[in-house]
């Protein structure tokens, strides 16, 4: 059983940066895939990035690739979804998930979710 709770989401303009972090509880921890998915208002849940359980191999959606950086830190138990050069289009609530498989753009291949932090861009 993997737990996982984010923060660091918030209001910041257009151009603006915010760190996101997700601490998992379990001792699994080191052997789950990490990604990180948005869903905004009236849209579906959409896929942001994906990290291995080494952080050897890492995906991102078109939107953001270039301007998130997904990392990740197993001796603090901590993924960290770093976002710069925001616009108001990354206005949403981001989830933290897990998974024993592997790479998966599809929000269905995890098996655990945090509770969601909300980022607004304002333009």
């Amino acid at each position: 059983q993997v737990q996982l709770v984010e923060s660091g989401g918030g209001l910041v303009q257009a151009g603006g940066s915010l760190r996101l972090s997700c601490a998992a509880s379990g001792r699994t921890f080191s052997r789950n895939g990490m990604g990180w998915f948005r869903q905004a208002p009236g849209k579906e849940r959409e896929f942001v990035a994906y990290i291995s359980t080494s952080g050897g191999r890492i995906n991102y959606a078109d939107s953001v690739k270039g301007r998130f950086t997904n990392s990740r830190d197993n001796a603090k138990n901590t993924v960290y979804l770093q976002m710069n050069s925001l616009n108001p289009e990354d206005t949403a609530v981001y989830y933290c998930v897990a998974a024993g498989l592997g790479y998966s753009p599809f929000a269905s291949q995890y098996n655990y979710w945090g509770q969601g932090t909300q980022v607004t861009v304002s333009s």
